[in-house]
Protein backbone atom coordinates (compact mmCIF):
# COMPACT_ATOMS: atom_id res chain seq x y z
CA UNK A 1 0.00 0.00 0.00
CA UNK A 2 2.55 2.52 -0.70
CA UNK A 3 1.57 5.80 -1.93
CA UNK A 4 3.80 7.17 -4.92
CA UNK A 5 6.52 6.58 -4.16
CA UNK A 6 9.46 6.95 -0.99
CA UNK A 7 6.98 7.28 1.99
CA UNK A 8 5.90 3.67 3.45
CA UNK A 9 2.02 3.79 4.87
CA UNK A 10 2.19 1.19 7.92
CA UNK A 11 -1.17 -0.10 8.31
CA UNK A 12 -1.67 -0.18 12.32
CA UNK A 13 -2.18 -3.52 13.33
CA UNK A 14 -4.81 -5.57 15.86
CA UNK A 15 -3.45 -5.44 19.50
CA UNK A 16 -1.45 -8.08 20.69
CA UNK A 17 -1.61 -10.22 23.35
CA UNK A 18 -0.49 -8.34 26.73
CA UNK A 19 3.15 -9.64 28.03
CA UNK A 20 6.13 -8.94 25.56
CA UNK A 21 6.61 -6.01 23.07
CA UNK A 22 4.09 -3.37 22.47
CA UNK A 23 1.84 -3.74 19.13
CA UNK A 24 1.67 -0.92 16.62
CA UNK A 25 -1.76 0.20 17.64
CA UNK A 26 -0.33 0.96 21.02
CA UNK A 27 2.47 2.36 20.26
CA UNK A 28 0.69 5.30 18.30
CA UNK A 29 -2.61 5.49 20.76
CA UNK A 30 0.98 6.22 23.51
CA UNK A 31 2.42 8.34 21.09
CA UNK A 32 -0.91 10.88 20.29
CA UNK A 33 -1.93 10.94 24.16
CA UNK A 34 1.86 12.38 24.67
CA UNK A 35 1.83 14.60 22.24
CA UNK A 36 -1.84 15.75 23.34
CA UNK A 37 -0.46 16.19 26.23
CA UNK A 38 2.56 18.30 25.17
CA UNK A 39 -0.06 20.51 22.66
CA UNK A 40 1.92 18.82 19.99
CA UNK A 41 -0.34 17.51 18.32
CA UNK A 42 -2.83 19.34 15.05
CA UNK A 43 -5.91 17.39 14.58
CA UNK A 44 -8.70 18.02 11.35
CA UNK A 45 -7.44 18.79 7.87
CA UNK A 46 -7.21 22.28 8.34
CA UNK A 47 -4.44 22.20 11.34
CA UNK A 48 -2.90 19.06 10.08
CA UNK A 49 -2.25 20.77 6.62
CA UNK A 50 -0.49 23.67 8.04
CA UNK A 51 1.70 21.17 10.12
CA UNK A 52 2.53 19.37 6.80
CA UNK A 53 3.04 22.32 4.55
CA UNK A 54 5.63 24.12 7.23
CA UNK A 55 7.52 20.41 7.41
CA UNK A 56 6.49 20.35 11.36
CA UNK A 57 5.01 17.41 11.42
CA UNK A 58 6.67 13.80 12.35
CA UNK A 59 4.21 11.38 11.79
CA UNK A 60 0.63 11.64 10.37
CA UNK A 61 -2.16 9.06 11.07
CA UNK A 62 -5.09 8.99 8.60
CA UNK A 63 -8.39 7.11 8.90
CA UNK A 64 -9.29 4.89 6.34
CA UNK A 65 -13.07 5.00 6.34
CA UNK A 66 -12.63 9.06 5.01
CA UNK A 67 -15.14 8.82 2.50
CA UNK A 68 -13.82 12.03 1.05
CA UNK A 69 -11.33 11.18 -1.97
CA UNK A 70 -9.57 14.73 -2.44
CA UNK A 71 -8.89 14.79 1.61
CA UNK A 72 -7.09 11.78 1.08
CA UNK A 73 -5.20 12.81 -1.67
CA UNK A 74 -4.12 15.79 -0.36
CA UNK A 75 -2.80 14.17 2.69
CA UNK A 76 -0.57 11.80 1.09
CA UNK A 77 0.88 13.77 -1.28
CA UNK A 78 1.90 16.10 1.18
CA UNK A 79 3.30 13.55 3.22
CA UNK A 80 4.83 12.50 0.25
CA UNK A 81 6.31 15.91 -1.08
CA UNK A 82 7.47 16.19 2.53
CA UNK A 83 8.97 13.02 3.71
CA UNK A 84 6.46 12.86 6.35
CA UNK A 85 5.96 9.01 7.29
CA UNK A 86 2.17 8.44 7.14
CA UNK A 87 0.01 5.73 9.01
CA UNK A 88 -2.99 4.85 8.33
CA UNK A 89 -5.44 3.97 11.13
CA UNK A 90 -8.98 1.69 10.28
CA UNK A 91 -11.48 3.74 12.04
CA UNK A 92 -12.14 7.45 12.34
CA UNK A 93 -14.11 7.47 15.44
CA UNK A 94 -10.79 5.56 16.70
CA UNK A 95 -8.77 7.92 16.42
CA UNK A 96 -11.11 10.49 17.05
CA UNK A 97 -10.69 9.11 20.69
CA UNK A 98 -6.76 8.71 20.58
CA UNK A 99 -6.39 12.23 19.87
CA UNK A 100 -8.81 13.65 22.69
CA UNK A 101 -11.78 14.65 20.92
CA UNK A 102 -14.42 12.56 23.24
CA UNK A 103 -15.81 12.90 27.01
CA UNK A 104 -14.53 10.69 29.50
CA UNK A 105 -17.08 9.86 31.85
CA UNK A 106 -16.63 9.39 35.90
CA UNK A 107 -16.06 5.54 34.79
CA UNK A 108 -12.84 6.11 32.78
CA UNK A 109 -15.06 5.11 29.62
CA UNK A 110 -15.44 7.83 26.21
CA UNK A 111 -18.22 9.35 25.31
CA UNK A 112 -19.47 11.74 22.51
CA UNK A 113 -16.36 10.65 20.92
CA UNK A 114 -15.78 12.92 17.24
CA UNK A 115 -14.35 11.10 14.09
CA UNK A 116 -11.32 12.66 13.48
CA UNK A 117 -9.64 11.43 9.74
CA UNK A 118 -6.13 13.21 10.15
CA UNK A 119 -4.20 14.18 13.09
CA UNK A 120 -0.38 14.79 12.95
CA UNK A 121 2.08 14.66 15.69
CA UNK A 122 4.21 18.13 15.76
CA UNK A 123 6.27 17.89 18.90
CA UNK A 124 6.44 13.83 20.56
CA UNK A 125 6.21 15.66 24.16
CA UNK A 126 7.85 12.85 26.67
CA UNK A 127 10.13 10.35 25.22
CA UNK A 128 9.38 6.89 25.48
CA UNK A 129 9.96 3.50 24.15
CA UNK A 130 6.50 3.80 22.05
CA UNK A 131 8.35 6.34 19.65
CA UNK A 132 10.71 3.56 18.72
CA UNK A 133 8.29 0.95 17.31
Amino acid sequence: MEAEGDVPEVAAAAPAPSGGAMSVEEALQQVLKNALVKDGLARGLREAVKALDRREAHICVLAENCNEAAYVKLIEALCNEHSIKLIKVPNNKQLGEWAGLCKIDLDGNPRKVVACSCCVVKDYGDESEAINV
